[in-house]
């Protein structure tokens, strides 16, 4: 499981999918989301705007499991 550090008190969905280098520009998040199945903390999501807080756990299966710290 990878960690993304975070210091500010929430990253969206689509900024996370960068900083994690899953996407190489904020611009692919709306379509990786809609190519790919994202999990956040056990339930599929979509929306790029989702806010992840310290604790949320991400998985992208054939991609990766990631943990906000």
């Amino acid at each position: 499981m990878t960690e993304i550090q975070i210091d500010t008190e929430y990253i969206t969905l689509g900024q996370f999918l960068k900083a994690a280098d899953v996407i190489q520009t904020g611009g692919m998040a709306k379509w990786f989301l809609s190519e790919y199945e994202v999990f956040v903390n056990g339930e599929q999501d979509q929306r790029r705007g989702r806010k992840l807080r310290t604790g949320d756990k991400i998985e992208i299966p054939d991609v990766g499991e990631f943990t906000i710290v």
